[in-house]
């Protein structure tokens, strides 16, 4: 009848939008590129390709001028903020050059701990002449390096200078050392009758010791709570930035601290430490002053005068 379906029309397939082409459908039956379903309510994210992986450039890149200006506000910052961290008599050359050091971790740890020890013990040297080495001697104005290793800790001995102490203490055993290689080695030097070395820093040595502070009366006890990493960023900032310095290595410490130094670039005299334990072995008659003399010399450099004490 007009309008009536006929039944063989209810089993009729019916037409799929989706159908794929043969060629789309795999050997094992599965499509390839099946049709990615898509939640209600959101589009479809179309392909662009490359389009996305490229990475987006700035519509307006900045000059020279403009990235130097940013460069150099970031190191004002960064300055400001180190300033924070600058321990007291912390001489001005050397502060710029190891004003990344003030802001590490370690730093402030061991800025803490020596803050606490002062506060339940006697600590030397005083707070004003820890960083004395810094005062004395420019960074600009170093010929020659000798590391020591350890603050003296008896009363007015250290002075932070190695090897050195305040007057009137008298010359402690290694020092009566150095006095007698001097002696023999340099014509007209005697004996100053005290230990301080201000003389030779004010002229370019620069006189270090590995740790800059100690607990009175106990030798070591202020090592490795941080120090040593504080002198080994100055004795590579020394070795980066300078040329010609004399390096004066005295026993297996000191040469473990300057093992890094480029002896292309600097001059390392090593020998035997001068204590009375160990001076018999090389440092008596080592020459090292008089070496350091001929080097300097020969670098068109202003020799030390030793005897200035």
């Amino acid at each position: 009848m007009i309008g009536q379906k006929t039944i063989a029309s209810y089993f009729s397939s019916k037409t799929n939008t989706n159908t794929r082409n043969p060629s789309e459908v795999s050997g094992n039956g599965e499509e390839e590129n099946p049709p990615q379903q898509v939640a209600p309510g959101k589009k479809a994210r179309v392909d662009r390709g490359d389009e996305e992986t490229q990475p987006l450039k700035p519509s307006c890149p900045l000059s020279p001028e403009q990235l130097s200006r940013i460069e150099r506000n970031k190191r004002a910052a960064l300055l400001r903020f180190a300033a924070r961290n600058v321990p007291e008599g912390f001489g001005e050359s050397w502060k710029k050059e190891l004003l990344q050091e003030f802001n590490k971790p370690y730093f402030m740890k061991l800025m803490e701990f020596v803050a606490l020890e002062r506060k339940r013990y006697t600590v030397y040297p005083p707070p004003d002449l820890v960083f004395s080495w810094t005062q004395l001697c420019g960074i600009e104005d170093v010929k020659v390096v000798i590391l020591g290793q350890d603050p003296y800790h008896g009363p007015n001995q250290a002075h932070g200078l190695c090897f050195s102490v305040q007057r009137p203490v008298p010359p402690p055993p290694s020092l009566e050392n150095m006095y007698k290689e001097l002696k023999s080695d340099i014509e007209g030097f005697e004996h100053p009758g005290h230990g301080d070395l201000t003389g030779w820093a004010k002229q370019g040595v620069l006189l270090l010791n590995a740790v800059l502070t100690v607990r009175a009366h106990q030798a070591n006890s202020h090592k490795e709570r941080g120090w040593e990493a504080l002198t080994d960023a100055v004795v590579s900032c020394l070795n980066r930035t300078q040329h010609g310095l004399v390096f004066m290595l005295w026993g297996a410490h000191a040469q473990k601290k300057g093992s890094s130094i480029d002896r292309k670039r600097h001059h390392v005299l090593q020998t035997a430490h001068p204590s009375p334990l160990s001076a018999h072995r090389g440092f008596l008659g080592c020459r090292h002053f008089s070496q350091t003399n001929e080097i300097l010399v020969k670098a068109g450099k202003t020799p030390i005068d030793w005897k200035a004490l």
